[in-house]
């Protein structure tokens, strides 16, 4: 997608602020990428998160949590239907509310661990 849009390497990298490297880890895969850093890259793109996603042969995304995992191939949904619209919608959606909820469990365990350290209670 990148280079369909005639954006470089470069380019990406220091749109996204990493390393021309770092950035290519990512598109070859070799890299797990936080929810908000892939919103990032679309945003870059201008495209929907969504076409991102699912973009390209390899199609299959996998989200994990602590305590979530969702696995959805785009491949067994028709793309040009409504109700394919709107599913799409609704993982991208889930998947949002998931990692904010992650974040907010990883921030809560923070303090928590600052207040021990506080009370001098590790």
């Amino acid at each position: 997608m990148r280079t369909e849009k005639s954006i470089s390497r470069e380019e990406m990298a220091e749109k996204l602020g990493l390393s021309v490297n770092g950035y290519a880890n990512i598109e070859r895969g070799e890299t797990d990428v936080q929810m908000s850093r892939i919103q990032q890259i679309a945003d870059v793109l201008d495209v929907d998160l969504m076409e991102l996603l699912s973009f390209g042969e390899r199609n299959v995304v996998c989200f994990t949590g602590n305590e979530n995992h969702f696995l959805t191939n785009f491949n067994n949904i028709s793309h040009d239907s409504n109700e394919s619209i709107d599913l799409k919608n609704d993982l991208e959606k889930a998947h949002l509310i998931i990692e904010a909820k992650n974040a907010e469990v990883a921030y809560l365990k923070e303090i928590i661990e600052l207040m021990k350290k506080a009370q001098g209670t590790d």
